[in-house]
């Protein structure tokens, strides 16, 4: 296996800090910094930060420093925006053009899946991922998966909002099934809709976390 460039690997573990939080919005991005911590040169350093901030997970605060960006409900809601045009048209395309099988198989797991406990949880991304990947594959068009994959790297930062929300992880199981069983059938206005209702229920679902949260 081709070993991964220092840039791609700085962009990669700069990416799952954002995402988990441990890199908080407004963390300074010193490159310098940066650099050394990660055991890379500047140059790559450079690189990877100039990826975050056109992935919009950071940007020039002033010409010489760079931020994590921050990430509101205000946020949420564009990015949920933006999520259900292009996750709509991606069910409505895969439903005329998947292997139905695949996602007859992706339907049986989701069926399968539990979501008691943190190891559950984690098998149950994994298998989002798979049908994300099934899905890009299915709908085979580069521009709107390369949109798709912006979205999803902000989407991991939303999840982990309602990630202890069991009752609402188990409403999303039972979602994604629907949504893989639409497909498997053909159907691409019930796969659009079923998309449609999966992303209403987690907007309002993370939007409630982040008020009681506030509240507390």
């Amino acid at each position: 296996m081709k070993e991964m460039r220092a840039g791609d690997r700085a962009y990669a573990t700069l990416v799952s800090e954002i995402q988990s939080g441990e890199l908080a919005p407004g963390t300074v991005l010193g490159e310098v910094e940066q650099a050394t911590r990660l055991g890379v040169s500047r140059t790559p350093m450079r690189e990877a930060i100039g990826r975050l901030i056109a992935d919009g997970l950071a940007k020039q605060q002033s010409p010489r420093t760079t931020v994590v960006t921050g990430f509101d409900a205000a946020d949420i809601r564009r990015l949920f925006e933006a999520r259900r045009a292009l996750e709509e048209t991606a069910a409505r395309l895969g439903a005329q053009r998947a292997d139905r099988d695949e996602f007859a198989s992706l339907a049986a797991d989701f069926g399968a899946v539990q979501v008691s406990s943190e190891t559950n949880i984690d098998e149950y991304y994994e298998l989002i991922r798979r049908f994300d990947r099934a899905l890009d594959v299915a709908v085979d068009n580069s521009y709107l998966v390369s949109a798709l994959r912006v979205i999803r790297t902000h989407l991991v930062r939303a999840r982990q909002l309602a990630r202890d929300n069991h009752m609402r992880l188990e409403s999303s199981v039972a979602e994604h099934r629907l949504i893989a069983e639409a497909i498997a059938a053909g159907d691409p206005d019930l796969a659009a809709h079923a998309t449609h209702v999966h992303l209403h229920n987690a907007l309002t679902s993370i939007l409630q976390s982040l008020a009681e949260g506030a509240a507390s």
